[in-house]
């Protein structure tokens, strides 16, 4: 389906459940020769975010961010792509990141303590279109400095909206990533709002977008916060990234 990606092939894996709730489904990509998440992968990721987790920063400049500490790995996407729903949906809370319906309301760093001295960043959301130029210059500008300067940062995850897919306001962020050399994984949002076969194709375009950007970990994961689906391979995808940098 993917012939010519280079690296590595993406193979789309579909599983189709009929439930209470009527047709449901479940879709990723992952690498081809990139081993299935073990149960204990699974496990370990929902006992870790079921654990104690507790807001402890927000940063508005370099100077005033947390010193480093554990591993940390952060959330950026634009202002709608549902940043604050995915990290509370991650950790079983209702509010834990605050959600609004007024895109641009986060406007500093965000930081989460968990458990195993694992933070997570949620970062300011981009392309707003209506947000003032001083103040987008000043959330590019803060994202710019913490991803160059932030030597615990592990990952990314750069959220894309799966009914739109990349956009042009996604790009500049991206290569920011790319030139900063900082890993980032591509994790589609509201999943749920997609037929299989959309979805599929969804996954398929996204990675072969990044295909060719080094510092982009191959595998795109999707997720629905509303539905829960791709939670558990999220967390289990972040409790490998742990144990590959400890």
């Amino acid at each position: 389906m993917m012939a010519g990606l280079v690296p590595a092939i993406c193979v789309l894996q579909i599983v189709f459940q009929i439930g209470d709730r009527g047709f449901r489904y479940e879709i990723k990509a992952r690498q081809s020769d990139m081993a299935d998440f073990t149960r204990n992968e699974i496990e370990t990721g929902r006992k870790l975010f079921a654990g104690d987790w507790q807001f402890i920063w927000a940063a508005a400049s370099m100077e005033t961010l947390p010193p480093m500490k554990g591993l940390e790995i952060a959330f950026a996407g634009r202002s709608n792509a549902g940043k604050s729903s995915l990290i509370n949906a991650l950790t079983g809370r209702k509010a834990l990141a605050r959600t609004s319906n007024t895109p641009g309301r986060t406007q500093e760093l965000i930081f989460f303590q968990g458990p195993d001295d694992l933070r997570i960043t949620d970062m300011p959301g981009y392309g707003y279109a209506e947000a003032p130029k001083a103040k987008v210059k000043a959330w590019t500008d803060l994202i710019h400095s913490y991803l160059q300067g932030r030597a615990n940062l592990a990952r990314v995850y750069v959220l894309i909206d799966g009914r739109h897919g990349i956009k042009e306001a996604d790009q500049p962020a991206l290569e920011l990533m790319r030139k900063a050399a900082v890993s980032h994984q591509i994790v589609l949002t509201k999943c749920d709002q997609l037929s299989a076969k959309d979805l599929a194709a969804r996954i398929e375009e996204v990675a072969a977008q990044i295909s060719k950007n080094a510092a982009a970990f191959p595998e795109v994961l999707a997720t629905s916060s509303r539905e829960g689906t791709g939670i558990p391979e999220l967390r289990a995808a972040i409790v490998r990234l742990m144990a590959e940098r400890r």
